[in-house]
C-alpha cells in the first residue's frame, strides 16, 4: 500500500510541476503522450480536465488535449453563457434568494452525471458538439439510420420484405386461427403495426418482428382458459379482446423493463431452458394440429379434449382414428409433404444457388390450394375453409385500450402468461439480434435496453388494436438478410404489404382450406423439434445432467399438464440457478509458485505450491455485495479448518489454529463493496482481531479515492486491522510484514 501511495504522490507531484504545463513543441510532447499505455494507464486521462493543455494547432496525437473545435458553442459553453447572464425576473429572484449569480452553472453541474461529463469532455477533445440531436438519435434510432439510407438499398429492402411477406403472412393466419384461437385478421395486425414501429425504434437494422408459434400458443392458452366458463367458443369479439389484453400486458412489461434498463435479463434464461421449452412447444403444436388435419375437430369438442392437455389429446387421437375425414387428411398430408420437400430442396440448393431463397414456396401452396378449393368445391364435401376474414368489431383497426376497468378480470388472469410471453419474446429477439450481427450498410449500435423499449412500444400499440404479440425471430430475420434486406426500411415495407392484404385481399382468402393452415403450422413445429436431438446428444457427451434434467422437467410438465406450468417451472429453475451462482462466494486459498512471487489457487495445484507457516492467504476474486456475502463466513471457516472448500463440514478440524495466526486477503477482484458486504467483512475482521489474528489486505484499488477505500475507512475496517499500513501492494509484501511484526512481538516478549 505504501508503494502505491508513493507512486501516486510522485505522479501528483509531477502533474503539478509548472514545467509540465508549458507549451510542448515538436521535440517536447505533452505529458499524456509521453508514455506507452500500461495496466495502470488511465483510459480517459487525456479527456479529463486536469491534463496538460496548450493553445494553437496540435500535431502530436489524435486525442491530444485542446483540439481546436470547429463548433462555435458547446454544451459547456452554453452553460457558461447562461450562468453569466440573467434572463428576466426569475433569475433576479433566485439570485437574491441564493446570493449566487452562478446558480445556473452549479445546478447544471449537479444534474449532470459522471458519464455525461466524460462524454462531453471526449466530444470537446474530438472537436465536435455533443448536442441534443446526437443523444436523440440514440434513443430514437430512425434519426440515425434515415440519414444513412441510400436509394441503392431500396431494391434489396423491397425484394426482401416481399419474400418475407409471401412466406409469413399466410402463416400468421394459421397462428391466429389454430394456435391463438382468435380471428385470423388479428394475426395480420401483428405484421401491419409492429414491424412499422420497430423499424423506427429498433436498434438492429435487419431484424424483423412478427408473431411466432410460441407466443401465439401462449395467447391461445389464455383464450381457452377464459372461454371454458365463457358464453361460447365462437365469440370472436371476446377472443379479440383477450388477445389485446395479453399483447398489451406483454408490451407494457417489456416497455417498463426497457425504461428501467433491464436489458441484462436476456442472460437470465439458459440455453437448456430455451431448448426444452421450444421442443415442448413444437410437440404440443404438432399434436394440436393433428386433430384438424385428420378432420376430428368436431369430435374433439364433443369429447371435451379441446382444452385438455397434450397427453389427453394423444389418447383421443388413438381412440378416434376410425373417424378420420379422408379429404381433409389428404389435403393436409399433401400440403405438409410438398412444403417439407420444398424446404429441404431450398436448404440444400441455397449454398450453390442463393436465388432459391426468393421462391415463395408456402405462398404458392396457399395459392394453389385456394384455387383447387374454389374450383372443386371442397367446402361442400365437408372440408373446412377459412371463410370470411373480418374484424370482430366489424371495423378495420378498431382502437381499444387494453387496460380498461371493465377488463380487470381478464388482466388478472392474463398477467402471468403475458409476463412469460414478454420474457420469451425478448429472449428470442436478443438471440436473433446477436446472431444477425452488425450491418455493413447501416451503422447502428445494438442496445438491449433500446430493444426492450422498441418491442414494448410496438406490442403496446398492437394491443390497442387487439393484435397478436410480435417479437423478433431469427428465421424471418435471416430470410430478410439472405434476400437483400439492408436496413429497417424492409420492416416498413413488410408492414405496408400487411396493410395491403388487410385492405384489399381479404375476400380472396375465403376458400383457403384450414387443413393447409394446419399443415403449415406442423412444418413450423417440425423445425422447432429438429434441433433437440443435437442438443441432447451434446449434453450427453459432456455429461451435463443438470441441463438434461431441466429440459426433461420442462418437457414433461408441458406435455402432461400445461404450457404455462412448464414455462413457469423452467423460469423458476433458471432463476434459482442464477441466484445460487451469484450468492456463492468464490474465495480461494493461495499458495506460492516456488522461486517466484506468483500465487495460484492451492486447491487446483496443491503439490507444486509452497505455503507459509502461520499464514492463511485468501483470495476474494469478485465484488462483495449483499448477494454473495451470506455464505462468506462459512466458506472462510472451511478454509481455516481444512484448507479447502471441498471438505464436508462434518469432518473434525484438520488445520491447527496456529496455522491461521496471520490472514492475508487478496482483494484485487473486489472492485466494489456495498453496505451489506462491508458489514459482514467488518464482523469477520473483528472476530479475527478478538482471537489475536493479524489481518492484512493486499492488492486493493490503487486510488485512495476509490469507493472500496472510502467504505473501508468509514466502516472502521481500516482501523480494526491496524491502519493503512496493513493495506499493502501485493501478497509478497504482506508476507514480509507478517515476518516483521512476528519478530517484533518475539523481541518484545522474548
Amino acid at each position: 500500500m505504501a508503494s502505491h501511495r508513493s507512486r501516486g504522490d510522485v505522479s501528483r507531484a509531477s502533474s503539478s510541476d509548472p514545467s509540465d504545463r508549458s507549451q510542448p513543441g515538436p521535440s517536447m510532447p505533452s505529458r499524456s503522450m509521453s508514455a506507452d499505455p500500461s495496466e495502470s494507464t488511465a483510459l480517459l486521462q487525456t479527456a479529463l480536465p486536469d491534463v496538460a493543455v496548450h493553445e494553437g494547432p496540435c500535431s502530436h496525437g489524435t486525442f491530444s488535449p485542446r483540439v481546436p473545435s470547429p463548433v462555435s458553442s458547446s454544451l459547456l459553453g452554453r452553460d457558461n453563457a447562461q450562468s453569466s447572464s440573467t434572463n428576466g425576473p426569475i433569475d433576479s429572484v433566485v439570485n437574491t434568494l441564493s446570493g449566487n449569480r452562478d446558480w445556473r452553472r452549479k445546478l447544471a453541474k449537479k444534474m449532470k452525471t459522471r458519464s455525461a461529463h466524460t462524454s462531453q469532455a471526449l466530444a470537446e477533445q474530438a472537436g465536435f458538439d455533443a448536442n441534443a440531436r446526437m443523444y436523440m438519435s440514440y434513443y430514437l434510432p430512425f434519426l440515425n439510420w434515415m440519414p444513412q439510407y441510400k436509394w441503392s438499398y431500396l431494391k434489396g429492402d423491397f425484394t426482401a420484405s416481399l419474400t418475407v411477406a409471401s412466406v409469413y403472412l399466410p402463416m400468421v393466419l394459421s397462428f391466429a386461427e389454430n394456435l391463438a384461437h382468435v380471428p385470423p385478421i388479428n394475426g395480420l395486425y401483428a405484421f401491419a403495426i409492429n414491424p412499422l414501429i420497430y423499424g423506427l425504434l429498433g436498434s438492429c437494422p435487419r431484424m424483423l418482428v412478427g408473431s411466432e408459434a410460441a407466443g401465439s400458443l401462449l395467447v391461445g392458452s389464455v383464450v381457452k382458459s377464459n372461454l371454458r366458463s365463457g358464453p361460447d367458443d365462437d365469440d370472436d369479439m371476446l377472443q379479440a379482446r383477450i388477445c389485446g389484453v395479453v399483447t398489451g400486458l406483454a408490451g407494457a412489461t417489456i416497455l417498463i423493463a426497457g425504461i428501467a434498463r433491464l436489458g441484462f435479463l436476456d442472460s437470465v434464461l439458459s440455453r437448456p431452458f430455451l431448448r426444452g421449452f421450444i421442443s415442448a412447444i413444437g410437440f404440443v403444436i404438432f399434436v394440436d394440429q393433428l386433430i384438424p388435419e385428420l378432420g376430428l375437430a368436431r369430435y374433439a369438442g364433443d369429447a371435451g379434449v379441446k382444452h385438455g392437455s397434450t397427453a389427453e389429446k394423444l389418447n383421443f387421437l388413438v381412440r378416434h382414428l376410425g373417424r378420420v375425414h379422408k379429404l381433409t387428411f389428404a389435403v393436409a398430408a399433401v400440403s405438409f409433404v410438398v412444403m417439407m420437400v420444398l424446404r429441404q430442396v431450398k436448404i440444400r440448393m441455397q449454398p450453390r444457388y442463393p436465388g432459391v431463397a426468393y421462391i415463395p414456396d408456402r405462398f404458392l401452396v396457399v395459392l394453389v390450394s385456394i384455387i383447387l378449393s374454389w374450383q372443386l368445391d371442397w367446402e361442400s364435401q365437408g372440408l373446412d375453409v377459412l371463410g370470411e376474414v373480418r374484424a370482430a368489431s366489424g371495423h378495420l383497426f378498431t382502437f381499444r385500450w387494453p387496460f380498461q376497468p371493465s377488463q380487470f378480470h381478464l388482466i388478472r388472469e392474463a398477467m402471468p402468461t403475458s409476463f412469460l410471453i414478454a420474457l420469451l419474446g425478448f429472449f428470442e429477439s436478443s438471440i436473433a439480434a446477436k446472431s444477425l450481427g452488425p450491418s455493413d450498410h447501416i451503422q447502428m449500435q445494438l442496445s438491449p435496453n433500446r430493444e426492450l423499449v422498441a418491442l414494448g412500444v410496438a406490442n403496446l400499440v398492437g394491443g390497442c388494436f387487439m393484435s397478436l404479440p410480435a417479437f423478433g425471430g431469427y428465421a424471418k430475420s435471416k430470410l430478410n438478410r439472405q434476400t437483400g434486406g439492408k436496413s429497417p426500411m424492409s420492416a416498413i415495407f413488410l408492414s405496408g404489404f400487411a396493410f395491403s392484404v388487410i385492405f384489399f385481399f381479404l375476400p380472396y382468402l375465403y376458400y383457403l382450406p384450414k387443413p393447409v393452415l394446419s399443415s403449415m403450422i406442423s412444418v413450423v413445429a417440425w423445425s422447432l423439434l429438429e434441433e433437440a436431438p443435437h442438443d441432447i446428444a451434446f449434453f450427453l457427451k459432456i455429461r451435463g445432467w443438470s441441463e438434461l434434467g431441466l429440459m426433461v422437467t420442462i418437457f414433461v410438465a408441458t406435455i402432461f399438464y400445461s404450457l404455462t406450468l412448464g414455462m413457469a417451472i423452467g423460469v423458476g429453475l433458471s432463476v434459482l440457478q442464477v441466484i445460487r451462482h451469484s450468492t456463492r462466494p468464490r474465495i480461494q486459498i493461495l499458495g506460492r509458485i516456488p522461486g517466484t512471487h506468483r500465487f495460484e489457487n492451492a486447491e487446483a495445484n496443491p503439490d507444486r505450491l509452497e505455503f507459509f507457516e502461520g499464514c492463511l492467504i485468501v483470495k476474494i476474486p469478485e465484488p462483495l455485495t449483499f448477494a454473495n456475502t451470506g455464505q462468506l463466513k462459512n466458506r472462510l471457516r472451511r478454509l481455516e479448518f481444512y484448507g479447502t472448500n471441498e471438505a464436508h463440514p462434518a469432518l473434525p478440524r484438520i488445520r491447527h489454529e496456529e496455522s491461521n495466526r496471520n490472514v492475508i486477503f487478496d482483494i484485487h477482484g473486489v472492485t466494489s463493496l456495498d453496505g451489506s458486504g462491508a458489514q459482514v467483512l467488518k464482523e469477520i475482521v473483528a472476530n479475527y482481531r478478538e482471537r489475536g489474528v493479524r489481518v492484512y489486505f493486499s492488492r486493493g484499488p490503487a486510488d485512495e479515492r476509490h469507493q472500496v477505500w472510502k467504505i473501508m475507512r468509514r466502516s472502521g475496517i481500516m482501523d480494526l486491522v491496524g491502519g493503512p499500513s496493513h493495506f499493502v501492494a501485493d501478497v509478497q509484501e504482506a508476507l514480509k510484514m507478517t515476518e516483521y511484526e512476528h519478530s517484533i512481538t518475539n523481541a518484545r516478549f522474548g
